[in-house]
């Protein structure tokens, strides 16, 4: 189904031809902006009955620690490549406030929780677990990519009882260098553990999307809002 682009200084929106029945919100990852995934749209080719709104929210320029302090689109910052280095992440918390807002702006709207999806690629990913995980009503689900889950242990922890049924789908490079895939399986061994319907798929790539993983995005996010 053909989009309308509209730009802001915020986000990217596809607004779908006919009126949408649901939303998904979809996070970039480091360094990037909110057009990085707008061309993945057409490639899911979702039925064309199924309207679906998608945002592309920017993330704010902030500088980034591990990269010197270099300025750049990041969700939080990451101190060190290790694991209380990534756990550090300051700026989550307003990033996933952020989404949570988009949230309740798309509820204003008339949309239902349960007819949203939030998804995300590797910083986006983290903070999209954590949005889904931290909300006061269950999104339709959440999309993770090549992504982990900062400060698990506590975060699960502190989870709202009724995100124990989040349904979860996690897609993972097994060459990933950035996101090594041992980072995303504890992700996925911590949310199950937890409660959580997780769907988990690997990819012979590296830190990237690919047509195979596309494919399962489609039928998942059809699976939850057709």
């Amino acid at each position: 189904m053909p989009h309308e682009m509209i730009e802001s200084d915020t986000a990217v929106t596809l607004e779908p031809a006919a009126a949408p029945v649901a939303t998904v919100i979809w996070l970039h990852g480091l360094g990037a902006d909110g057009y990085d995934f707008v061309p993945v749209v057409p490639e899911l080719r979702l039925p064309a009955a199924l309207a679906v709104r998608f945002i592309f929210p920017h993330a704010p320029v902030r500088p980034v620690t591990v990269n010197g302090g270099y300025e750049m689109r990041a969700w939080y910052d990451i101190v060190a490549l290790t694991p209380e280095g990534r756990d550090a992440a300051e700026g989550l918390d307003d990033s996933v406030a952020r989404v949570g807002a988009l949230v309740a702006a798309e509820q204003a709207r008339g949309m239902a929780p349960g007819r949203i999806v939030l998804a995300g690629f590797s910083q986006g990913g983290a903070v999209a677990l954590h949005a889904g995980l931290a909300a006061a009503e269950p999104p339709a689900g959440v999309v993770a990519l090549s992504t982990y889950l900062p400060r698990a242990e506590a975060t699960l922890a502190a989870r709202p009882v009724a995100r124990a049924a989040l349904p979860i789908l996690q897609c993972h490079g097994s060459y990933d260098t950035v996101v090594t895939p041992s980072m995303g399986v504890a992700a996925r061994d911590a949310l199950r553990a937890a409660g959580h319907s997780v769907e988990w798929h690997e990819y012979p790539m590296a830190h990237e999307v690919s047509v195979a993983e596309l494919a399962a995005i489609s039928a998942w996010i059809h699976a939850r809002l057709g």
